[in-house]
């Protein structure tokens, strides 16, 4: 599955990435250069990330499925042990 960025959210990232050059490599770099730069990173480092958040939603996701049981448990039989019983 590629990752894909809405327009807006790749026009950010490629001025971003503009930006971290001039700061960072005192080296300006043009928009083209900026957006290949980040179709690279899109394709070889954006599937591992991907792939780390959806193992740590699951992960998160099946630590709650186990606690369903404590979430959700209701005392079978209690009618008698719950002093609800009337008349006595």
């Amino acid at each position: 599955m590629a990752v894909e960025l809405s327009k807006e959210t790749r026009a950010t990232a490629v001025t971003s990435i503009e930006r971290w050059f001039t700061t960072h490599m005192d080296m300006r770099i043009g928009n083209m250069q900026a957006a290949e730069l980040l179709d690279f990173f899109l394709k070889e480092l954006a599937p591992s990330a991907y792939n780390q958040g959806v193992a740590d939603a699951q992960a998160q996701m099946l630590a709650r499925v186990n606690e369903l049981d404590i979430d959700c448990h209701e005392s079978e039989f209690a009618y008698w042990n719950g002093g609800r019983r009337r008349g006595t």
